[in-house]
Order: C-alpha cells, then structure tokens, then sequence
C-alpha cells in the first residue's frame, strides 16, 4: 500500500475565468496595462502580464478575463484585485458587483514515490490509455472527480483537470486505490 503522506503533489498552473461585471475600452485599457500586446486583428482581447503576482490575463471588452500561469488561488485574486483596482483609478471603471472568478483548471505534478511497469498498468487498468511511441505515460481518466492522471514508470504524475486542490488528492487517492485492487503497487513490509 502506498503511504499517502508520502505522496507529494505541487500546483504547476491554475486557470480561471473572471467575469467584472463592466464593459472594457480596450484601447483605454492597454494604455495602463504594463507588459501587455493588443491587436485586435490578430486576437480580440488584451494579453496582458503581471509580474506579482506571476500571472497571464486575457482582457476581453465584454469585461470578461481568464487568468492563467498562477500558482495559488490567492494569486489569481490578487491578481484579478489589482487590475480592477487599475482599472477603476486609472480608466474610471464602474463595476456593477464584485468579480465572480470561476477556478476551470488546476494542473499538479507530483510523485507518488513507487516505480510501475507501464505495461502491466495498461493492461489491468480501467479508464487508461498508453500508447508508448506517442506518449511515455499512462492516461488514466477519473470521473469523479473529473480529472486526468499522467503516470510514468518513475512514479512521477501529472493530474489535470481538477477544479480544486482537493479534487486532485481525490483522484490521486482514486489511481493509487485501483493500483493496490489490481495488484500493480507492492505492499510496503513492516520492518
């Protein structure tokens, strides 16, 4: 069995959607937004960077954003805090009620600290694909939580998809219980 508190899982990215409750002039708006391209021929919204929080938004005129590249929750609240905060002193925006900020994905690395045969995972496993010419992982499928699970043969993992860190644990905790039901994790010896 695998000793959870030795699972490590650690937030690579997290993305969101913002809705601000105001219509944007972009054209006003890239003029307070620093390190921030606009070509609305290419793209329709603003791609805008924040260095504190270590953020990527994207600024759309219907007062929609998404949010990308941070790596807590807090971070997207600040960061979503300081451009309205921009936003209302520098442009005179008026915000009809507060940013409603919907979490769309968390991406985790993590290792789970047990090597597998791949090949005998594939095998045994529901819910899994592993195609090794095309990737050098199993892709197992959770659904519910809805999620998706990178397995190696290091141990190492990546799951997506997860909305909130406990929906990751979740279905880290869902892989590991199929693992031990089918035999693929070897039972630590007490010494």
């Amino acid at each position: 069995m695998v000793d959870m508190s030795n699972v490590k899982l650690r937030i690579e990215n997290i993305v969101a959607s913002v809705d601000l409750f105001a219509q944007l002039n972009l054209e006003k708006v890239i003029e307070i937004c620093p390190n921030s391209k606009y070509n609305p021929e290419e793209f329709p919204g603003i791609i805008c960077r924040f260095e504190v929080p270590k953020v990527a938004l994207l600024i759309f005129s219907s007062g929609k954003l998404v949010v990308t590249g941070a790596k807590s929750v807090d971070d997207i609240k600040n960061a979503v805090n300081k451009l309205t905060e921009m936003l209302r002193t520098k442009v005179g925006t008026q915000f009809t009620k507060p940013p409603q900020i919907d979490i769309q994905n968390m991406v985790f690395s993590g290792d789970i600290g047990v090597e597998f045969n791949l090949d005998a995972v594939a095998l045994s496993l529901p819910n899994c694909e592993y195609e090794p010419e095309q990737f050098p992982g199993v892709i197992y499928r959770v659904k519910d939580p809805k999620a998706v699970i990178l397995l190696f043969s290091s141990g190492k993992i990546v799951c997506s998809g997860a909305k909130s860190e406990n929906d990751a644990w979740e279905a880290v905790k869902k892989l590991l219980r199929e693992l031990e039901k089918y035999g693929l994790v070897e039972e630590e010896e007490e010494w």
